[in-house]
């Protein structure tokens, strides 16, 4: 456990396990603890795992700037540069996935491989409702709810969580689109994950999947980089909560050449 200097910013991250490098990246105002309690430690096993609490999230004190998926991006990448890492793989989740792929974006040398999860990479790619439930969020919809507890627990400040729910829905509503031509830019190979009740469409997870170079038949060859995976019979918050499944998914394609 540490702090990593990023922007002004002391971000808290964590490391487990020893291996090849591994980030994780937590869900909207999620700790490490409650995105990736259950796939964390089985990671652990064979990989160096390390995560970063985003700003205002958990550990880490709210900045004085925007919270914004570019910004989180910049902190991420401050972090692995202070630890030295190297190029890693990368594994997001919710609104981590989209700090991940804007880190993957901004700084691809940072990003081997991407693990994309429940996430969309514009905001068309939401099934319809769904932004509109989230402007509609209020800290006293989340009040007693796994997210406050949490943050209460190990967050500097506890009084700030309302801030955070409006902040985050700021930035939910509003976050910025990646183009289609910036999606099908990014070096990393991609697997992109979706339950079939997810918050993101099918649509979208098949359309982000051809962008990344999927969809095409394999060959003697080999396959194409990047993969899709439609988990049945999950929700968004499910998603993280069947973790011998996406291992069997995420550790072969991490694995591959």
């Amino acid at each position: 456990m540490g702090y990593a200097p990023a922007g002004g910013l002391d971000v808290y991250y964590e490391e487990h396990g020893e291996g090849d490098p591994l980030l994780l990246l937590h869900g909207a105002l999620a700790t490490i603890e409650t995105s990736f309690a259950t796939l964390l430690p089985a990671l652990a096993k064979s990989r160096r795992v390390l995560a970063v609490e985003q700003q205002g999230h958990g550990h880490t004190r709210a900045a004085d700037r925007p919270l914004t998926l570019e910004s989180m991006a910049d902190d991420t990448a401050a972090v692995l540069d202070h630890l030295g890492t190297g190029p890693l793989d990368v594994v997001g989740y919710d609104l981590g996935a989209g700090v991940a792929l804007h880190l993957a974006a901004r700084r691809p040398d940072l990003v081997r491989k991407l693990v994309f999860v429940g996430h969309a990479f514009d905001r068309d790619g939401f099934h319809p409702g769904v932004l509109d439930g989230v402007a509609q969020l209020t800290p006293a919809m989340l009040a007693g709810s796994p997210f406050e507890r949490a943050y209460a627990a190990v967050a500097p400040d506890p009084s700030g969580f309302a801030a955070l729910v409006e902040r985050t829905t700021a930035l939910e509503t509003g976050m910025t689109d990646l183009t289609t031509d910036e999606v099908r830019a990014l070096a990393a190979p991609t697997l992109v994950v979706i339950g079939d009740a997810d918050l993101v469409t099918p649509e979208h997870a098949v359309r982000m999947f051809r962008l990344r170079g999927g969809g095409v038949p394999g060959d003697l060859v080999g396959l194409p980089p990047s993969q899709l995976a439609v988990l049945p019979g999950t929700s968004h918050a499910a998603l993280l909560a069947c973790p011998d499944l996406l291992l069997g998914l995420v550790l072969p394609f991490l694995q591959a050449p």
